[in-house]
């Protein structure tokens, strides 16, 4: 096999040319013969270098609006054949190609189009079939040629072929053509998942270009790294990077505050909310927020859906937490956060979230539709004699979207837009239900006159004498148990107001 070769043809043919000019006129340089198509020819043209048109080495013109420029045996025929093979090369001595040493070429911009809401026949015509074609084949033949399929990649060839004397090397060329594979698989499969939309087919196909290694993952001795942009969902205005841990929190975080329309507080640890309250000032809701469970706010992280004042900064300064979410912040706030400079403040983006969520399951992949549910007042059917009031359907509701995001099993006790207590992650109700009772009272909340949310039915009526023996007047819950008429009846007889929604909020 061979190792070093020196670049003596080169195609180059490039949708984007920004970063092209120091490449080309070095290949120039080094007497490099240069074929190229359109645009790029003239761009080559205007470097006053020499070029010369594809179509004069094929004979054939483009044609079909440009759709057919490179597919042809003189051009792929100069790229695929092998030096080392002596049938390849009698017969490209035959036909008269030109062996062909480095292609250059980038795609159509495919992902682009579909973002900025082009038409589908804008969409169609940027599915790209001579790049993606040079890409594969001059990847494929890496042993004798060199393949460019990104714009990150010129200087990298550049200084190469610099140092090396127009030549590169087998590991060089490798490498390229590994980054090559990489931006086809890449297309191709934004190309599918733009397709698999109506009577989608059952396949999971992905791809992130973006990646950034994580310090560690869930614990010190795992490894982690996030696929994804997070650049383009927060501005990180101070702090150190985000941890594995800190980024499950900070997605739990975004799902609950984006249930709230006024302004609204929150603090979270290990993806459940130990505090948060809706208040007509940031201020006020994080005073609240944090009376809820000041102890297991220590270390966690925040977040609130209103922009932060100096003032309510003062409040937050005067507790350690990881992570400050907010979609904006007063300059005074920002200098003030930034005397500790561990502390990650973020601000949050416009960024459109994916619907769909998926996870490492077994030996498989489980992927499911996000749960974009939330039942209000009006989706909330009374089933006691006794209806809610105003106060406590509103109250049910604030319960609801906290419930949504808690893991189960899960009971939520709020009074006036406040969550007092929560019993999370149990493998009893009833457990759960007891916790929260438990907690509320630690921290000097009344439970008189609450209201409550389960995340699942009641299988029998206990958590509903609970609940009554406790003093919470309103409760919540789906329904569907075959024994709803005992938990109802129960209710009943303790006047307990009770509404079901028919929407299961299981969290696993």
């Amino acid at each position: 096999m061979s190792q070093s070769i020196k670049i003596k043809n080169a195609l180059i043919s490039v949708y984007y040319k920004d970063g092209l000019e120091p490449l080309v006129k070095l290949l120039a340089a080094q007497g490099v013969q240069l074929f190229s198509t359109g645009g790029t020819e003239q761009f080559i043209k205007d470097l006053n270098l020499p070029v010369t048109a594809v179509e004069d080495l094929t004979g054939y013109p483009s044609i079909l609006g440009g759709r057919v420029k490179t597919l042809h045996p003189k051009v792929f025929g100069g790229i695929l054949n092998r030096r080392a093979l002596a049938g390849d090369q009698e017969q490209i001595a035959e036909y008269e190609i030109p062996e062909i040493d480095l292609v250059i070429v980038d795609l159509y911009p495919f992902e682009e189009t579909v973002k900025a809401g082009g038409t589908p026949e804008e969409i169609i015509e940027k599915i790209d079939i001579g790049g993606i074609s040079l890409i594969r084949a001059a990847a494929k033949n890496f042993n004798d040629v060199v393949i460019i399929a990104s714009k990150n990649d010129y200087p990298t060839l550049q200084a190469q072929l610099e140092a090396q004397n127009g030549e590169t090397t087998l590991a060089q060329r490798k490498s390229f053509a590994k980054t090559a594979f990489h931006t086809s698989s890449h297309y191709d499969t934004a190309i599918f998942n733009y397709f698999n939309t109506e009577e989608p087919l059952d396949v999971f196909k992905q791809s992130v270009t973006e990646a950034k290694t994580l310090r560690y993952g869930e614990n010190p001795h795992q490894g982690g790294v996030f696929y994804g942009d997070l650049d383009a969902m927060f501005t990180k205005l101070n702090g150190k990077e985000l941890s594995y841990n800190n980024l499950v929190d900070v997605d739990a975080a975004v799902a609950l505050i984006d249930e709230f329309e006024e302004p609204t507080f929150a603090i979270l640890k290990h993806t459940n909310a130990c505090g948060i309250a809706s208040r007509p000032t940031v201020k006020q809701a994080w005073i609240d927020a944090l009376a809820c469970d000041p102890v297991s706010a220590f270390g966690g992280v925040l977040i609130t859906n209103v922009a932060v004042d100096l003032e309510t900064a003062q409040e937050i300064n005067n507790l350690f937490f990881e992570v400050l979410i907010a979609p904006s912040y007063q300059a005074e706030a920002i200098e003030l956060f930034s005397k500790k400079k561990n502390r990650v403040i973020l601000q949050r983006n416009e960024v459109e979230l994916s619907k769909k969520q998926f996870k490492t399951l077994l030996n498989g992949v489980i992927e499911q539709d996000k749960d974009l549910i939330i039942e209000g007042p009006e989706q909330m059917t009374t089933v006691t004699d006794k209806a809610p009031t105003a106060q406590e359907l509103k109250d049910l509701f604030f319960a609801n979207k906290i419930v949504k995001h808690t893991k189960s099993n899960t009971i939520v006790l709020v009074k006036d837009d406040v969550l007092i207590a929560s019993g999370v992650g149990q493998t009893s109700r009833v457990d759960a239900l007891r916790q929260a009772i438990e907690k509320a009272a630690s921290f000097g909340f009344s439970v008189k006159g609450a209201a409550m949310a389960s995340d699942a039915f009641f299988p029998f009526p206990d958590c509903v004498e609970i609940a009554a023996e406790a003093g919470i007047t309103a409760v919540l819950q789906p329904g569907g148990s075959i024994k709803d008429a005992d938990s109802v009846a129960k209710a009943n007889e303790k006047g307990i107001a009770m509404v079901t929604t028919g929407v299961r909020h299981f969290k696993h």
